[in-house]
């Protein structure tokens, strides 16, 4: 519980992603005549069983109705021709504008369930007959209570060399095995995969940089290590982690002078009102990635880290990060 805890703490402090989830009655919910999903699930796919961090779920047939509860679990669904009847908020960012997944939304918005709590009676309104959710942070009393609505596939389990959270490439196996399209999920897993190798082979440099991942607090700085999704995608591109993770205080900023940094949630103006911070090296030199506002598209799809929004944030980090990593101070990238 305490990994959960301490990433639930710092997932909202930052207005990102996440917060541990609870039973509500205050959000949202939708209309349970919300027209069901559509798949088409491979032959002798069920019954299919998923593990996870609350033991292991069974669905037995093909399911049309799928609420998803996790904080970037809609993108999975979708992205393997799944339109949920329901969904949970995304903290921080207006996720029914993301533009990586505009084509595959429906023309309503789709009904919300709950944002940092969920209501289990809004989401048992929606008559489902699947919830999933590999990245809610649920308590076991509320999976046991959607349990009771449908089947429920939980947070996945994490083994302690595994890091903090499951990768999005373990996310999008269970999302097929839970909708029986496994198939298709292991062909989009490997052109996501190849996306990354794309910028990699592109941009060997990457390879010879460490990099510093940070969030901005209102206490000093939180920087995140590669198992989490937002620190994860800068080492999936190459670079490799640096040795500081966790709470840095305003005075020991200087831990963070690695060979590229980014900042997360806050402009070049904002990081350079602490002066130790202006005057790193890493700053002066122009070797600093300003991820200023987590509103905007480039930290959704950080924050989503799921096979739709991550070919759409590398195509937008790798020129910025390949002008922070050039060795030229001239050369000075642009907030994403």
């Amino acid at each position: 519980m305490r990994r959960r805890t301490l990433l639930t703490t710092v997932l909202t402090t930052a207005g990102a992603l996440a917060a541990t989830a609870a039973c509500g009655d205050g959000d949202e919910g939708g209309d349970a005549a919300a027209a069901p999903a559509t798949t088409s699930a491979g032959t002798g796919a069920f019954p299919a069983t998923v593990e996870h961090a609350f033991g292991t779920t069974t669905i037995e047939e093909e399911p049309q109705r799928v609420v998803t509860v996790g904080f970037n679990d809609q993108d999975f669904v979708l992205a393997l021709g799944v339109t949920p009847v329901g969904v949970r908020e995304n903290l921080g960012y207006d996720a029914s504008t993301r533009p990586w997944a505009q084509d595959l939304l429906p023309a309503e918005p789709l009904p919300l369930v709950g944002s940092t709590e969920l209501s289990v009676e809004a989401i048992a309104a929606l008559t489902p007959d699947l919830v999933m959710g590999t990245y809610a942070f649920l308590t076991e009393g509320v999976y046991q209570q959607l349990s009771g609505v449908a089947p429920t596939v939980g947070d996945l389990e994490v083994s302690p060399e595994g890091g903090s959270t499951a990768t999005w490439q373990e996310q999008l196996a269970a999302t097929g095995t839970a909708l029986g399209r496994s198939e298709e999920a292991e062909a989009l897993t490997a052109e996501v995969e190849e996306t990354f190798a794309a910028a990699r082979e592109a941009h060997p440099e990457f390879a010879e940089r460490t990099v510093s991942v940070v969030l901005v607090l209102d206490s000093g700085y939180y920087a995140l290590d590669s198992s989490d999704p937002r620190g994860r995608f800068f080492t999936d591109l190459g670079f490799t982690a640096s040795g500081t993770t966790g709470e840095v205080s305003a005075e020991q900023v200087s831990l963070l002078d690695t060979d590229v940094l980014v900042v997360l949630g806050a402009t070049r103006e904002e990081f350079a009102a602490n002066p130790l911070a202006a005057a790193l090296p890493v700053v002066t030199e122009n070797r600093t990635v300003y991820v200023g506002d987590f509103s905007e598209d480039f930290a959704g799809a950080l924050g989503f880290a799921s096979p739709l929004s991550l070919p759409y944030a590398v195509e937008l980090a790798v020129p910025q990060l390949a002008l922070a990593s050039d060795g030229d101070p001239a050369t000075v990238p642009a907030e994403l």
